[in-house]
């Protein structure tokens, strides 16, 4: 859904909203931004704490990859359920629950006395992590005024990354006397702000209330940050931009996916979609400590030194919000691709013929500076842009499924495939995948700065000759 100044009315544009308002907002979208906080963190502290739970509780190749890949499973169910619950709970309460399924999550993975009760409270938090990732986007979109909604979208994608670098130092703190449980506990804490927040400071979404008939709700929400005119105008202007959305809402519809028009967007969103997961991304982000440790270094050594992966992360995204509207989609995405290509290359080669682990370290670091820079962020900004107006919502939805999919079973199954075949082998098929990838994004996915969707579409087409 737009922002709650987004559609042009005949009045013409609304007044600035006032520094006090401002300050609001921006206090709002951070702490609803706290959910993409967790998604990094609970994805990135197993990273840490799977180097002591495994001689704890004994688990082998197949359960070490089963603890950490069924967070992912449960995302899946998660965010294939959220859609729903948002539009029959709101926004603010939703949210609120989610934070109470974290805590629980966190509780039982922390209090867990064996391998099933650790995956019990894994698939709790990936269930919180599936259904965080589907709410926060929209919430943030929808408490937000045109012209500061895409520097508060940045806010979810900068806390994700953010969340992977808190986890990577809290996996140090604690690593000294191998405490795994401490680390997963800290979730706690930000679980804590989102249900304390989701109580008593978040404001639900002047979308939601409208859509509920709460005018007047809707009126003194929008009210609080700016005045009672504004207020006034901008409850008419969303009202107008929901009575022009319900027609081709009704027109969409998962079939129109089938359509021969659709077909040229639909490939390029799964492809990439799957691409950017069997590129070996999430290895790195979730194994970083089980991969150095294998090189040579201690269990500690090897969680200091991933945090530098957790730093380039971050650093590398943030290059990445402002080169993406400058530099083009499609230039980020062929250089990224090609730059992961190479370092896994290196990386199996490192791997095979045992150079130091320090090589291997600045391998991987190249590795997600490549990715973070493009791949990452590119693939969630292109599904926004490539399907059809009837299409956006279904096809970024099969888009996000097929990902979270792809993320579950690369996570499942590198660790008995680097087992079988050896961690070089395997990181050489990453590279291959990466390849793959550049080749396609060369050939079929067409440039989308600033670009309307007829020419997107067109291009498209002809790239893929229908």
């Amino acid at each position: 859904m737009q922002g709650f100044s987004s559609a042009p009315v005949s009045e013409g544009p609304l007044p600035e909203i006032p520094a006090s308002g401002m300050r609001k907002i921006w206090t709002w979208a951070v702490l609803i931004a706290v959910g993409g906080f967790l998604f990094g963190f609970d994805t990135g502290v197993i990273s840490g704490a799977l180097l002591f739970i495994k001689h704890d509780f004994d688990l082998n190749d197949f359960e070490q990859g089963s603890v950490v890949s069924v967070l992912v499973l449960g995302a899946m169910a998660g965010a294939l359920g959220s859609g729903r619950l948002a539009d029959r709970l709101g926004r603010r309460r939703l949210l609120g629950l989610e934070g109470l399924v974290f805590l629980i999550g966190t509780a039982i993975a922390v209090f867990s006395t064996g391998y099933w009760t650790l995956i019990l409270g894994r698939l709790l938090l990936g269930l919180a992590v599936g259904a965080s990732s589907a709410t926060v986007p929209p919430y943030l979109s929808e408490i937000s005024p045109t012209r500061i909604r895409g520097r508060v979208l940045t806010l979810n994608q900068l806390m994700i990354t953010v969340g992977i670098l808190v986890a990577y130092l809290v996996n140090l703190v604690f690593a000294g006397g191998g405490d795994w449980r401490g680390m997963i506990a800290v979730g706690a804490v930000p679980a804590l702000v989102i249900v304390v927040s989701a109580l008593w400071v978040l404001p639900e979404s002047p979308q939601w209330l409208l859509a509920r008939g709460e005018h007047g709700r809707a009126r003194d929400l929008i009210a609080s940050v700016s005045d009672r005119d504004t207020a006034d105008r901008v409850v008419e202007r969303l009202d107008r931009t929901a009575s022009e959305a319900r027609g081709p809402r009704r027109a969409g519809g998962r079939h129109v996916l089938l359509a021969r028009r659709v077909r040229p967007a639909l490939i390029v969103g799964l492809v990439l979609a799957a691409a950017q997961q069997f590129a070996g991304i999430n290895t790195i982000i979730y194994y970083a400590p089980t991969i150095i440790e294998r090189t040579g270094l201690t269990a500690s050594n090897a969680i200091f030194y991933s945090i530098a992966i957790g730093l380039i992360n971050l650093a590398m995204t943030l290059v990445a919000i402002r080169l993406i509207d400058r530099a083009g989609r499609r230039a980020l995405l062929l250089v990224s691709f090609g730059v992961m290509a190479v370092t896994m290359l290196l990386l199996g080669l490192a791997f095979v013929v045992g150079l130091n682990s320090v090589l291997a370290l600045a391998i991987m670091v190249l590795y997600i500076a490549g990715y973070a820079v493009g791949v990452g962020p590119v693939f969630w900004t292109l599904i926004g842009e490539i399907f059809p107006p009837d299409a956006k919502s279904t096809g970024s939805a099969a888009s996000t499924a097929v990902n979270w999919a792809a993320n579950f079973a690369v996570s499942l199954v590198f660790l008995p495939l680097a087992g079988a075949i050896g961690e070089g082998q395997t990181f050489w098929i990453f590279a291959v995948v990466s390849a793959a990838g550049f080749l396609f994004a060369l050939r079929y996915i067409p440039e989308t700065k600033d670009r309307d969707f007829g020419e997107v579409e067109s291009d498209m087409r002809a790239r893929f000759g229908t």
